[in-house]
Parts: structure tokens; sequence; C-alpha cells
């Protein structure tokens, strides 16, 4: 039976998006390439637990029955996107479904942000979106495919992160419109505030007290949405921004 894949980037750890993302999809049928960043998850201090590697959830997503590879990416080399896209291809076959769930992430303000972190927040979170993009529909199957990216609408103290997430909107909607006749579907999740590491426990009281639910989102909350967003179900869905975050933006 052939299996679809997918490849989704920044998919490193246990308690990551990506990763809840990748074990949906899997067992939904689709094999999965994904990338990690081990050298960005020691810088920030995320690290550390041997259960949160990328060989665990190679393990895992063939356990539930689908061919896995988890590829080494740093992202912000201009390079690399093109050569993601080709190793995934070759190893499990041409991609119909591109999850853009990596992020460089560190935080600082109008006055405070060097010209060194701007430039590699948009080559991580902007540059390499369109290269995957280009590298993606130029290989797609005939029957098309899907593209669901994460972004964010968190900017205050985090300026170049969420200027080069607003960017990377643009280039997602554009890509709606401009890739519709390859059969292509393009969509944005955003999904509020979830904890995948980075949260402290003031932070995340914060946080759920402004949420009208109560509780703060879940990874696997948003790999929900993206399961949907790349089935057949999904077809007439595109160019949208989707808030899948319990109210916290209402």
């Amino acid at each position: 039976m052939h299996r679809p894949v997918a490849l989704i980037t920044g998919a490193g750890r246990r308690n990551t998006i990506a990763w809840a993302i990748a074990t949906r999809l899997a067992a939904d049928g689709w094999d999965i390439a994904f990338s990690h960043l081990a050298d960005y998850d020691r810088r920030m201090g995320l690290g550390g637990d041997p259960d949160r590697d990328p060989a665990s959830l190679e393990a895992e997503l063939r356990s539930i029955g689908a061919r896995a590879v988890g590829l080494d990416a740093d992202l912000a080399e201009p390079a690399v996107p093109a050569r993601l896209v080709a190793e995934a291809s070759a190893s499990l076959g041409p991609v119909s479904a591109l999850v853009l769930s990596h992020a460089q992430s560190v935080d600082s303000g109008v006055l405070d942000t060097s010209l060194e972190s701007f430039d590699r927040h948009f080559a991580v979170n902007t540059r390499a979106a369109l290269l995957l993009v280009q590298a993606f529909a130029a290989q797609v199957p005939a029957g098309g495919g899907s593209i669901v990216a994460l972004t964010s609408d968190h900017i205050v103290g985090n300026v170049p992160y969420g200027a080069s997430k607003g960017a990377l909107d643009r280039i997602v909607r554009a890509s709606a419109r401009e890739l519709a006749a390859l059969g292509i579907t393009a969509n944005l999740v955003n999904p509020g505030p979830v904890d995948t590491g980075w949260m402290d426990e003031a932070t995340r009281v914060a946080l759920t007290a402004q949420q009208p639910t109560g509780r703060l989102g879940t990874p696997d909350d948003t790999a929900k949405l993206v399961r949907f967003l790349v089935s057949d179900d999904a077809r007439w869905v595109t160019g949208q921004l989707i808030h899948s975050d319990g109210g916290f933006s209402i």
C-alpha cells in the first residue's frame, strides 16, 4: 500500500509540536522525514532528556508502522532547505506534505535586538521557509500536496521572532494562490501559547490565567488540526491563517 510522505521541520524533542504532528501523521498512514538541530536545543537549554532525541522519534514512528528518517539540518544555511527536501525524497519518495514547525526564537526588543540576531531569525524562520516551499513545489507529486506553517502573534519583547513570523505568513498565503495550479494548498496555524519546554512556572501560571478554557494548549491540540489540513478532506481549505488557541487571541 502506498503511503504518502510528509516532511516536518523542528522535531528534535518529544515535547515539541512537530513531534506530535509526526506521530499523528504516522498513525494516519504517512511516512515521515523530519529535521532537527541539536545545537539549537543545547544553546536554548532544551536538551538533556535522553527520551527527547531524534533516534527516539524514528523508533516511535517505525513502531507505528511508518518509514522514518531524521535529518540534522541548520536551516540558517542557504543550501540546507533544498538538500533537506532532496534527502527526504530520496529516502522515502516524493514529499506530499511540508509542515514548517521549526523556529529560531531568542527574546529581544526593539532597542536591544542585534543585527546578528535579526539576520539569524529571518534566515531560519523566513528565508528557509521560502526555500523549503520552492524545493517542495519543484518535486510535488502529480496529485498535488499541502503546506502547513506554524506562526505566532508574539512580537513585544521578541521582535525578530515576531517580525520573521509575520513575513512567513505572507509567503505562505502567497503560496496558496501561486501554487494552486500545482494542486498545492497552503495554510498557517497559530497555536497560541503551548509549553514545549520554554515556559517557567511564572509564565505558565500567567498564560493559563489568560486562557478562557482554563488550560494551555498542548502539542497534540495543534497536531490534530495539521492532520486535517494535510488530508484530502481539507483540499478546499487554502490561504487561511487559523487561530487554534483555545480562545487566547479573542
